[in-house]
């Protein structure tokens, strides 16, 4: 009797929903719904008022053309049934934001500028998915993201999912307004990038994975690159490289050992070599192919866990030498220089540089440095880099790992001192509660999950890890703290589901966790952030 009162509760509470909300996600900063619907068949035409606007009204016909089956023609007439507005552009205008009009015989989505228009698209597409008999809900939607970074990290180091797993990747950060795609290409197992003046990197340096270091060479070309960023580009979405260094190097040392600045047990040949001059050169040649391939102007160069692996650099005459040379005193000062330089081949390529949240110490110029601040238990780091006004982008551990486990059941992914990163964790991660001022909050950009891949070697996983708390971290990132209401979240993610079902994916359902089991993933040994 109690579970059919709840039943009966959540049933009314959804009703509800659809009539003052429907299944957006991220809910929208304003939405009003109305009375009636209006109606798509292959007698709706979609026009826009500027050329800007093609490729969004392309992607919004292709996606309704694939999903649904109704073909929609494109024309000149301001008479369209769907009509795409580009306003003319105001002084201190959001270009995030849109506006959209569902009248019974009309829709109209109206920007400031291309992405906007993409958004408002967006949310036209959610409800025309989510709704019945390709019906969609008369509505006003007045929105526009509470933070102007969205972003997500896939890390294909440990394991290589290759350009068709990858474009999926950034078909539903799209469907979930996620922005910024952070492709960590080289760590320990594997150098994922074609470097053409050093092309061992990949022939060599792609060798292997995080679970088989025998498996054939996987890489992207520059080719394959290429139509990845033109592909996020079209989903308004910019893809951030990540060159790690200078620990995390070993593949590229297993290409080019010259440049090795040796290891320690368990992480052999775990740094680049900063006393050689040599070496400055090499990683600047990279970049410089790097930059080129990424027209977003942003490469993250790690920077992180350095002491995992540089025990050699006590010993190795070329470190010495530099030491007394610039008169460092130990090893982190070592590793300040070196990031230093690095940072600054990069800034003479007109690009800014991203560092994990150790390099907030080293004293980088703020207004061409971006702080990842990774390490929850460690918020003096956050504090440092928000006084030194550096630009900061928070993805920490708990609760934006999605490598984590979900359940306190699953036991294949990782969890700290017990604790893991369910859904509602990650919905109800606030950004704004880290800012101790109003100069704090205009700092921080904003939030991105990390999934890490030592657990993870195949789709199935990957899918399992993400869904549904990609969805969750859109609205985390977009909509305002006011306006997030989980139980809202929970009703309009119940008819996500079924997009995730048509799609084929493996998510975990949190209401029903028997539905899809966990994955049991090999292992190399015990998992714990600690050691």
């Amino acid at each position: 009797m109690r579970f059919l009162y709840l039943s009966i509760l959540l049933f009314v509470y959804s009703a509800a929903l659809a009539q003052d909300q429907a299944a957006i996600i991220p809910m929208p900063a304003n939405f009003a719904g109305g009375t009636g619907f209006f109606t798509l068949n292959n007698r709706v035409t979609i026009g826009f008022n500027n050329n800007q606007l093609k490729t969004a009204a392309c992607y919004f016909q292709n996606e309704l053309l694939s999903q649904k089956g109704i073909t929609i023609q494109q024309t000149n007439n301001s008479s369209a049934t769907i009509m795409l507005v580009l306003k003319p552009v105001k002084k201190n205008a959001d270009s995030y934001a849109y506006q959209v009009s569902i009248k019974s015989n009309r829709i109209t989505v109206s920007a400031y500028s291309p992405r906007g228009i993409f958004y408002g698209l967006i949310s036209v597409l959610q409800l025309a998915l989510t709704g019945k008999n390709n019906q969609i809900p008369v509505a006003e939607i007045n929105d526009a993201p509470a933070y102007a970074w969205r972003g997500l990290m896939l890390d294909e180091s440990r394991h290589f999912f290759g350009k068709e797993k990858v474009k999926s990747i950034l078909n539903w950060m799209a469907f979930y307004k996620l922005n910024t795609f952070h492709w960590h290409l080289t760590d320990e197992p594997a150098w994922r990038l074609e470097i053409k003046k050093y092309p061992n990197l990949a022939l060599i340096g792609g060798i292997g994975d995080y679970l088989n270091a025998d498996l054939p060479a996987q890489f992207y070309t520059q080719a394959d690159i290429k139509e990845i960023v033109a592909y996020a580009a079209e989903r308004y979405i910019k893809v951030i490289p990540e060159i790690d260094m200078p620990g995390h190097a070993t593949a590229a040392n297993k290409a080019y050992p010259e440049y090795s600045g040796g290891g320690a047990a368990g992480h052999p040949e775990f740094t680049f070599n900063p006393g050689l001059e040599k070496t400055y050169r090499y990683l600047t040649d990279i970049l410089k192919e790097t930059n080129v391939l990424f027209p977003a102007q942003l490469i993250h160069l790690g920077g992180d866990e350095v002491s995992y692996g540089n025990e050699k650099w006590n010993s190795n005459p070329d470190i010495l030498k530099l030491r007394e040379r610039e008169k460092l005193k130990d090893n982190a000062a070592v590793e300040h220089y070196f990031m230093k330089r690095m940072a600054d081949s990069l800034y003479q390529l007109n690009a800014k540089a991203i560092f994990w949240d150790e390099m907030a110490d080293a004293n980088l110029p703020k207004d061409k440095t971006i702080i990842y601040w990774w390490r929850q238990e460690k918020s003096e780091q956050l504090r440092t880099a928000l006084s030194k006004g550096y630009q900061v982008v928070l993805c920490p551990r708990l609760p934006l790992y999605f490598d984590f486990v979900q359940d306190s059941t699953h036991q294949c992914g990782r969890k700290w001192n017990k604790l893991y990163n369910p859904v509602g964790q990650v919905y109800n991660f606030n950004p704004a509660s880290f800012a101790n001022n109003a100069n704090e909050k205009q700092l921080i950009l904003g939030i991105q999950a990390n999934i890490w891949t030592e657990t993870v070697d195949n789709n199935a996983r990957l899918d399992y890890l993400l869904f549904p708390r990609i969805a969750a971290l859109a609205e985390a990132a977009w909509t305002p703290q006011s306006r997030k209401d989980f139980r809202a979240f929970n009703a309009s993610l119940s008819q996500h589901l079924a997009l995730y079902n048509k799609a084929g994916l493996y998510y975990y359902d949190p209401s029903k966790p028997w539905l899809h089991p966990e994955i049991p993933v090999k292992r190399k040994k015990p998992l714990n952030y600690k050691d």
